[in-house]
């Protein structure tokens, strides 16, 4: 069973060094559900949901819990693995993040697509205090219910708090564009945008934003 999870785990750290070369670690935003004009339409190879899938992975007590759990909050849930250098270097803002929006209603969720035992030990030395999910293969497939083929680590999704999908993102987070994140998700949870609205408001801010150096 290892044997296995190594080579899908080889496929995905793969295809992050890929993104990182091709694209820059710059922040993507999801596609509309259907193009508006002509002139922008969806990527054919992009098939994003609307709302969060539903998936079930084991949590640090090895009780599985579903990602929709958290009923009613903004949902940050945030692909990542030990052997993951970008990965490593944002949870500290993740951290933050968690402590700064808790009130609001925002909610990060860890998503360790990784060895239980290995994900244990690391969280437990950084003092990760945000809950988190862990799998292997199941992991994998956690992250292809996305529908974007093969997705680089670390890769986040920002959900309103009615669990549809606002924004995701891929590659290491910087403060700067989580804050522009968390306030277009804020916009869409006070009927002052819709999330394609958002999308739009969000990624004119992001282009402006340098992305992290890898």
């Amino acid at each position: 069973m290892k044997a296995v999870v190594y080579v899908a785990v080889a496929v995905v750290a793969a295809a992050a060094g890929f993104a990182i070369y091709r694209y820059g670690i710059a922040p993507q935003v999801v596609p509309e559900a259907a193009p508006v004009t002509a002139a922008a339409p969806e990527p054919a190879e992009a098939k994003i949901p609307t709302d969060l899938p539903d998936f079930t992975l084991e949590d640090r007590e090895g009780t599985p819990r579903s990602i929709r759990s958290w009923t009613g909050k903004s949902m940050i849930v945030n692909f990542w693995a030990t052997w993951c250098a970008p990965c490593r270097r944002e949870i500290p803002l993740l951290r933050e993040i968690n402590k700064a929006h808790e009130a609001e209603g925002f909610q990060v969720v860890g998503v360790a697509v990784d060895f239980r035992d290995d994900v244990l030990k690391y969280a437990t030395e950084i003092g990760i205090d945000y809950p988190i999910l862990i799998g292997e293969q199941d992991g994998l497939d956690a992250v292809n219910s996305f529908g974007m083929g093969s997705i680089g680590f670390p890769f986040t999704v920002f959900t309103d708090n009615q669990g549809r999908i606002v924004l995701t993102h891929l590659g290491e987070l910087t403060k700067p564009q989580s804050a522009v994140m968390i306030d277009a998700v804020k916009r869409v949870n006070s009927g002052e945008l819709t999330p394609a609205a958002a999308r739009t408001v969000a990624a004119d801010q992001l282009d402006e934003i340098k992305p992290a150096e890898g």
